[in-house]
């Protein structure tokens, strides 16, 4: 099963490529970096830890 790679940070709605730099929480929630960081790298969604996303190629 593969990750969706969401194209939009959640929150401010900041374009993110495969290759761009982005945080998700269990449940592939995603945030840009500046927005993860505003939230404590907390999701607030459910709660999770936001962790960098695999980059692909």
């Amino acid at each position: 099963m593969a990750l969706e790679m969401r194209a939009v940070c959640e929150r401010c709605d900041t374009p993110l490529g495969h290759g761009d730099n982005a945080r998700i929480c269990s449940f592939e929630c995603t945030f840009c970096p500046d927005c993860a960081e505003q939230m404590q790298q907390t999701c607030p969604n459910c709660g999770g830890e936001l962790v960098a996303r695999p980059r692909r190629r």
